[in-house]
Formats: structure tokens, sequence, C-alpha cells
């Protein structure tokens, strides 16, 4: 049995892809049987019933195949256990930190993160992170070393400094159907943005493949090459125009690190504060001192990229009946969307 051997870079951890945690290649000795009995039997720190959940959805693969629970397993044969998040490898410490739940129920919750909190631990950020809140939350732990992924109950995550919806799984079945609905690209995400400069259209898609950054690995890019990145699709519409700077609202079709930041960038119009991507400086406007106050100004009120999850839908793991949810703005960001209403509406100098 081998365990994927690479530390998890959370933080930069896109979705839609599967992670190799398990690895069996059948002895020449083994008697014929079903590969749900053969991957408990070596599984010892993974129940069954997850096991077999993980078939159903189909995470288990004999070679490159997807296989069911009745698949019979040979001699030779290779059996690996994929699934849409890398092993953590960071011990998860419960801690009492508010957090802000929409929805519960016995499968699964809702939260919706604040600006400037960590998902998940690592790279520095070992406590105080949004897993380390629903830890204490579930009444969870869990050694850096588990063999059992019970801590993956985050099936997707946002940026730090981005604020917004995220969904958690609280059982088996609902984090590994969960992650099977993100990977197929059935969840419905609307994010709320302010980027830099005056759209052209009032609505348009950006596509294209979005690869890590080799001069600075703490950013992404669009590259022509499909084999160095990832395809990655961004719907946006104009919601509110003033003059320097747009509301828009961006539907991911798929989600990609860092996608809206670096879809918005390479067509010109980068988030409104993003530091990362170039939205820390004027891009459009005037070059009168006022005005760069005015800039300021509003890079105070909202000291973060400009960016939030505003509505998440998916289909309810047990009940298979549709869920919406929506997240009201927060206080910086429907602040600095108010400053700008009123300096676009207004012509004096004193609305700086």
């Amino acid at each position: 049995m081998d365990w994927e051997g690479q530390e998890p870079d959370w933080e930069n951890q896109g979705e839609e892809q599967l992670f190799e945690h398990f690895r069996f290649e059948v002895d020449r000795g083994q008697e014929p049987v079903r590969i749900d009995r053969y991957m408990s039997s070596h599984m010892e720190d993974t129940s069954r019933h997850r096991i077999q959940c993980a078939i159903r959805e189909g995470y288990v693969h004999v070679g490159d195949k997807v296989v069911k629970a009745n698949f019979i397993v040979r001699p030779g044969d290779v059996i690996r256990f994929m699934m849409p998040y890398r092993r953590r490898g960071v011990e998860i410490k419960p801690q009492n930190s508010p957090l802000d739940i929409v929805y519960e129920d016995d499968a699964l919750l809702v939260v919706n993160k604040p600006a400037g909190m960590v998902v998940h631990p690592g790279h520095g950020n070992f406590d105080g992170t949004l897993v380390n809140a629903l830890a204490f939350h579930l009444g969870l732990s869990q050694a850096a070393d588990e063999g059992d992924e019970r801590m993956g109950i985050l099936v997707h995550r946002i940026d730090k400094d981005t604020s917004g919806l995220l969904v958690v799984a609280k059982t088996d079945e609902a984090q590994l159907n969960l992650a099977r609905q993100f990977y197929d690209h059935t969840v419905e995400r609307t994010y709320r943005a302010v980027v830099w400069g005056n759209l052209e259209q009032d609505s348009g898609t950006v596509e294209g493949y979005i690869g890590r950054d080799p001069s600075d690995r703490t950013r992404f890019r669009p590259v022509a090459d499909p084999d160095k990145g990832k395809r990655a699709v961004t719907h946006y519409r104009v919601l509110e125009r003033f003059g320097y700077v747009t509301v828009v609202e961006c539907r991911l079709e798929t989600g990609r690190t860092h996608q809206i930041r670096v879809h918005m960038s390479s067509i010109g119009h980068p988030l409104f504060g993003d530091e990362r991507y170039g939205g820390t400086t004027i891009n459009a406007g005037t070059v009168y001192a006022k005005y760069r106050q005015f800039i300021r100004n509003c890079l105070q009120i909202c000291p973060r990229q400009a960016l939030h999850a505003r509505t998440l839908g998916f289909v309810h793991p047990v009940s298979r009946r549709q869920m919406n949810f929506e997240s009201a703005l927060p206080g910086d960001f429907s602040a600095l969307v108010d400053k700008w209403r009123k300096f676009a509406s207004s012509s004096v100098s004193s609305s700086f």
C-alpha cells in the first residue's frame, strides 16, 4: 500500500482532479474475492461502509477503469483509491472559534466564511483555520498520520481573503457524494466581484487553461499548453458600472485555484484590492491627487480582493433535493460598493 507522498497545498489546490490515496497490487496467491471485501481487509483504519460509499461514487479504479463493489479481484490487479483532494498530512486540532452557520442537518452544514480566515491548516497556518473551528463544532480530532481520512470534510475551498459560502460534509456518504458533484461540475456557484475598468460587454465568458506561474508559485496564470495547466471556464455579467470600476457576477463552470482572479486579470480587469494579481494599483481613472487618495480610502475600507462567494446550489446527498443558499455581502464589500456608487453619481470633488 502506497500513500501519496506530496505535501498538501490546500491554499493552492484546485478542484475537479483526483488524487491517489491508496494503491494495492494484488498478490499472486490471492483467491478471487469481491473488491469491497478485499479493500476492507487491507485498509484496517477505514470502514467497509466508507469503502462501499467510495466505490459507489466512482472513486475506486482497477487499472484505468472505475469498478463496482461486486468486481472480482484477481492476482496482478492494481487497485487505486482516488479522492478529489490530496491526503491531509497535518494534525487537526479542534478550536472553539465562531462559525457563521447558515444551514445544518445530520449530513452537512453550510458555513459563511469571513474574509481573512484560512480554510485548511498548512503552510504556516496550523491553527485558527475554518477546519479547526469545524473540528470543534463537530467533535472531531485527528492526528497527522491518521489512516482514515475522516477530516476530509471540506469538499471545496475558497481563498483566505475571499468571503462567502462553503458546504461541509458530516458523513462519509455526504462527503463522497458532494465531492462527486463538484468533480462533475454540477454544483452551482456565483461570486460577486468588483473589478477595475469598464467592461465593454454586459456579459461574457473567459475560457482557457490555468497553470502555476513558474516564476512565482503563489500565483497562477493562463497557459496555452493544456499539458501545463487545467481547463477553466468563468462566465460573467455586469451588475453595475461606476466608470473606473465595475461590479460583476461571476459564475464558475470549473473550480480552479484563483480562477476568477486570474481570469479577470487576464482580460485587463483585475479584482479591486487583489494585490497578487495587480488590483492594488490604479488601473483606471485620473492622475489627480484627490483621486489617488480616494483609491487609498477604498483600499482601507476593503483591504482584500473584492470577491464574495454569494450563492451555492447542490443536490442534497441524502434527500436528493436541490438546495440553494445565498449570502449577503459582507460589510467591507458593501461599503466599498457604496463608496464607488456615491463617487460615480456625483461630480463634485467633495464626494472623494
